[in-house]
């Protein structure tokens, strides 16, 4: 039989008592109704022969110890990730036992987290929590699942695909005003040269050593990165797709012949380095051309021609792809070339421009028929 408590102005508690067994007693609840409504699930568990966790477990020490145990093999890169969710946990909750914390508590939680946040950040977060808590669910530690019935709050809207990259027209105003900087000697032109011409994720364009320009075959072997930030490995690692073990990004990208004749007369002028990087940079605290002063150099490029949107580095990689796409490439290609684990992942990425291109196939398919009519 339960009995309820009022323990302050918005928090309830109810105690079930079981005769010579200890008393089950949870708190928190901001209602009478609401506690009226657990006590009563969990006398129904008890019917079933379900037995609550009695012993409180701190959600930041459990959800470490699940990260532990059950994502031990995931890449540097998602358990960056898991610890970032860990921090925002202890931020919010500190030790609060898993038993403790209601539905409402972790919308407010969530809603505290999304107010500077994207929704794909607070999705991935609450992707964390919610697996950890299914799992405490399984072990009978709490008797329902309080991140069930969330909804996701965010305040940051993304940008809209087509400010993600340039047009055609706008790709060739940059493509020619890229190659009349490379007098400057700046290497930071040559890197988003390439950047544009091969969809090169950064890490990858930093990662390029000079044995990997093939100028026989008009090559460059992309089987590498560079860690250009402290949120990756230093010095050589593995391409996106091999840290994933899903599939490989490692790849062969041909380019034109005045590309390599470009770094053919590039490599005569730069000295060799004890790693025989391309973009290396002895003064950088990672060795490499920084992330930051190609952004800066390319934003300056766009501004001096008046050129929009203002992308950064990586929306050259976006920029590659749509070119490619609106050129008449295959999403096979262009998955293929661009790295990417799969081709749902390519297609996911340039659909808005695949529905374009759609309405360009209609007036094809309708010209070809009528063309057969006119003739027939």
């Amino acid at each position: 039989m339960a009995s309820f408590q009022q323990r302050g102005r918005n928090s309830w508690q109810f105690t079930i008592s079981r005769g010579k067994e200890k008393p089950i007693r949870k708190g928190g609840f901001r209602t009478k109704g609401e506690a009226i409504a657990a006590a009563a699930e969990m006398e129904a568990n008890l019917f079933k022969g379900v037995v609550p966790h009695l012993t409180p477990v701190p959600i930041d020490s459990y959800f470490d110890n699940w990260v532990q145990l059950y994502k031990k093999n995931s890449s540097e890169a998602t358990l960056r990730h898991y610890k970032y969710t860990s921090e925002r946990i202890k931020e919010h909750f500190g030790s609060k036992p898993l038993q403790e914390i209601s539905a409402a508590d972790y919308q407010e939680f969530i809603n505290w987290f999304g107010e500077d946040k994207s929704k794909e950040t607070v999705s991935k977060l609450h992707g964390h929590i919610r697996a950890c808590v299914q799992d405490a669910k399984d072990e009978q530690i709490i008797p329902r699942d309080f991140t069930r019935k969330a909804e996701l709050y965010y305040t940051v809207h993304p940008k809209k695909k087509e400010e993600k990259h340039l047009n055609f027209h706008d790709s060739e105003l940059l493509f020619t005003a890229l190659l009349s900087k490379l007098s400057t000697n700046d290497l930071g032109y040559y890197l988003l040269l390439l950047g544009l011409e091969t969809g090169m994720r950064f890490e990858e364009l930093v990662g390029l050593t000079f044995d990997d320009f093939d100028f026989e075959n008009n090559t460059i072997n992309v089987d590498k990165v560079w860690g250009y930030s402290n949120r990756m490995s230093k010095g050589f690692g593995l391409t996106k797709g091999s840290r994933h073990r899903s599939t490989n990004s490692d790849r062969i990208i041909d380019v034109t012949k005045d590309l390599m004749n470009v770094f053919k007369e590039l490599f005569k002028t730069i000295p060799d380095n004890v790693y025989h990087l391309v973009f290396y940079n002895e003064k950088s605290k990672y060795n490499v051309l920084t992330n930051n002063h190609a952004n800066k150099l390319l934003k300056k490029l766009l501004l001096e021609n008046q050129i929009r949107p203002l992308i950064s580095v990586h929306g050259l990689r976006h920029t590659h792809g749509s070119v490619l796409l609106h050129k008449g490439a295959t999403l096979q290609y262009v998955s293929e070339r661009l790295g990417h684990l799969d081709i749902e992942t390519t297609y996911r990425k340039y659909i808005h421009l695949l529905k374009e291109g759609r309405e360009e196939d209609k007036k094809v398919a309708i010209k070809t028929f009528k063309d057969m009519y006119n003739k027939g």
